[in-house]
């Protein structure tokens, strides 16, 4: 397992979910969420910067049936343009299921929908990194796939 901070993305069209593993890339906790739009890869940059971050992971969006539509297309952008800004490692890891996973939990934990409404995108960032760091240790290797910038 290689040592370093990974910082988890969940990027949706209104806001980003943000959370952050150890330095031993064990364990994902929810950092922040941040409005999407102007200002936004300023703050995962310094993000990245703050924490001294190995490499960001970002969901990506398929259908249950694996096919990747126009919010895969988004967030391939996206990517993109946060590896060209930071020059380190972008992956991109499948996420299906990732928001109702997160929903279970927080509901498991005693919250309700409506206290959920804040943190629901840290948590769903949460479950996109940790199934990440769990399959990296598994396998040996990095989970997902690395963005190349594009010159």
């Amino acid at each position: 397992m290689r040592a370093g901070v990974r910082i988890g993305v969940d990027l949706g069209s209104v806001r980003i979910g943000v959370c952050m593993s150890d330095r031993d890339g064990i364990l994902a906790t929810p950092l922040e969420t941040i409005p999407r739009g102007d200002g936004d890869l300023d703050r995962l940059v310094s993000l990245a910067q703050e924490h001294q971050a190995l490499e960001f992971v970002l969901g990506m969006p398929t259908s249950l049936s694996g096919d990747a539509g126009p919010a895969a297309q988004a967030v391939t952008e996206f990517a993109q343009l946060l590896a060209a800004r930071l020059h380190i490692d972008v992956r991109l890891v499948d996420e299906r299921m990732s928001t109702n996973q997160a929903a279970r939990s927080l509901q498991s934990a005693g919250r309700s929908s409506k206290q959920s409404r804040k943190i629901i995108d840290q948590q769903a960032a949460v479950v996109i990194l940790q199934a990440a760091l769990d399959l990296e240790r598994a396998l040996g290797r990095p989970a997902g796939i690395c963005v190349k910038v594009e010159q």
